[in-house]
């Protein structure tokens, strides 16, 4: 169940932690051996070694008929080799570049300072959070700066030298608050009347310009609609997060490695299991051989025996872990190409409206496993289609009933309003309960506290903030 959960991004360290537990484990193709003609030889020793020790003690003997026959032994290929493998020939392109912080580092030798206050400049450069900000306490980085580089500073002299960290590129980053970073960034511009009329904006009717109350700024500034207009404009093309925008920054940033693709090949959609979920493991080889060793020796004493039976307890250990893997993929598989079956519309269009409502119980009954094994499958799993990757959670969703007793997915709902809310006029957007309204005439039975839930669920804020002139 352990292994199940595990998505393919993290299945490859799990088994190579196995194989250097385990030096029965091994990776490669299989081999081909003649597995009758094998187990016939191994049976005919055992029963020559068997008459020779059947005066020993049972417990001290040892059966291992399971360990000789490749057909016993859970080898197994899961490689598809009906189709080219995705991955071969793929060139993986290694970045080089600075990183955020070097970058500011690298510009501040640049700048005229002498060797105390560029230590000082340095710590407010590493005090600076990814996206570019200064949120840490001027009397906190004093405290920084007399503790690591034993330099007794005062607050004034850090604002000076605050100021000279903020000229570096990109405009905006040392920035304390959101309003201090836009100014800055106003400040590298061109003057104009609509930058001069956007730095007033900022600089004494921030708190109306973040709520958007434009009726109040038009009326306190004396502007005409258009006026203002350009002038929100200017704002609007600033960056809020000027770190993040540092093409040389990594941090925060996610690689989702699928665990499923879904082909549509003339109508017809085709299932694969991403090849980091089937690895190819088997048994040492060498370990067969010296299982067989243990069978033809004549000598048989203690030390002996008791290499055998470290030997028996890899073997077990690494037959199990195959087993498991191999489950896993059945798993995999069985649970995917039901929800695959069950949203068969979607993975064909792409429409989400098309999306039937489903959820875990009804994946368990069609593959007639417990609901907590779908679950842990639909846990942190992506699929590949031509219309995105999607993660496996996205296809559940609850049903929702119609005027007509249709059952239909809340998504569905989702994207409706979705729909609605992209439509709207920009300058009077459509509120919550006029979007309940127009759910409604549609046919869906649907509260206003509801029609707020989902919303909030699509990251999409209320009518006044979603307003533009």
């Amino acid at each position: 169940m352990k292994l199940i959960q595990v998505p393919a991004a993290t299945l490859d360290q799990r088994i190579k932690e196995e194989l250097e537990a385990n030096p029965a484990l091994e990776m490669g193709e299989d081999q081909q051996t003649d597995a009758d003609e094998e187990t016939e030889d191994f049976r005919q020793e055992e029963e020559t070694v068997q008459e020779e020790e059947k005066d020993e003690r049972a417990d001290e003997e040892i059966d291992l008929t399971d360990y000789m026959s490749d057909d016993d032994v859970a080898d197994y290929k899961l490689r598809d080799t009906n189709y080219p493998d995705p991955d071969e020939d793929r060139t993986v392109p290694v970045r080089v570049s600075q990183t955020f912080h070097e970058s500011l580092l690298q510009q501040l030798g640049m700048a005229d300072l002498d060797d105390r206050q560029h230590h000082i400049a340095e710590q407010l450069i590493g005090s600076i959070d990814d996206d570019g900000y200064l949120r840490r306490e001027m009397d906190a980085i004093v405290d920084d700066i007399a503790f690591a580089q034993n330099i007794t500073t005062t607050e004034e002299e850090l604002e000076e030298l605050l100021v000279v960290v903020q000229e570096l590129d990109p405009p905006g980053i040392g920035a304390r608050t959101l309003q201090e970073c836009l100014l800055l960034q106003l400040k590298r511009k061109d003057s104009n009347p609509n930058t001069r009329m956007a730095m007033r904006v900022l600089e004494d009717h921030f708190d109306s310009f973040a709520k958007k109350h434009y009726d109040r700024l038009q009326k306190a500034l004396g502007l005409e609609e258009d006026e203002l207009k350009y002038a929100i404009d200017e704002i609007l093309k600033l960056n809020p997060k000027p770190g993040s925008a540092y093409t040389g920054s990594d941090k925060g940033q996610q690689y989702i490695v699928p665990d499923f693709t879904i082909e549509n090949r003339e109508g017809e959609l085709v299932l694969r299991l991403n090849r980091e979920n089937a690895p190819e493991l088997r048994i040492s080889s060498h370990f067969r051989e010296m299982m067989k060793d243990y069978t033809k020796s004549d000598k048989k004493d203690k030390q002996q025996k008791e290499a055998v039976m470290f030997i028996k307890q890899k073997l077990d250990s690494a037959k199990w872990f195959i087993d498991a893997i191999k489950q896993r993929q059945n798993t995999l598989m069985s649970s995917m190409n039901a929800i695959m079956e069950y949203q068969y519309e979607f993975f064909l269009t792409g429409d989400e409206t098309k999306m039937r409502p489903m959820i875990l119980k009804d994946i368990a009954e069609e593959t007639n496993m417990d609901i907590s094994t779908i679950s842990r499958v639909a846990n942190s799993k992506y699929v590949v289609t031509e219309f995105g990757t999607f993660p496996l959670k996205y296809f559940f969703s609850e049903s929702l009933t119609t005027d007509s007793g249709e059952e239909v997915s809340t998504r569905e709902v989702k994207k409706i309003l979705q729909d609605l809310m992209d439509g709207e006029s920009k300058r009077r957007p459509l509120s919550d309960q006029r979007l309940m309204e127009l759910l409604n005439e549609k046919g869906y039975n649907i509260a206003r506290r509801t029609v707020a839930k989902y919303r909030e669920q699509l990251n999409i804020p209320v009518a006044r903030l979603r307003k533009e002139l």
